[in-house]
């Protein structure tokens, strides 16, 4: 199992599959189950208005992230715009 210093995100763009930049990482959430940490969730700030109405930060969850290099690629994201009020 590879592990990540998770602070090495941040700033990171966020690439959703269809190649449009999300925003960048602003920070992460993690979660201490079972004596063990781990990442549940990536913060992103700065949608573009296309992408999230309203530019609303995002909380990206853990299992949508296919890689992380120079950048964090989604493997899923939902149809857009995200509406501010769903």
């Amino acid at each position: 199992m590879v592990e990540l210093d998770m602070s090495s995100v941040r700033g990171l763009p966020v690439i959703i599959p269809d190649g449009r930049v999300l925003g960048t990482v602003h920070d992460t959430v993690i979660s201490a189950e079972a004596e063990s940490w781990s990442c549940t969730h990536l913060f992103v700030s700065d949608p573009p208005a296309s992408l999230v109405e309203g530019r609303i930060h995002l909380a990206i969850p853990w299992n949508w992230v296919k890689s992380i290099g120079d950048v964090v690629v989604l493997r899923w994201f939902p149809k857009t715009p995200i509406p501010k009020k769903p």
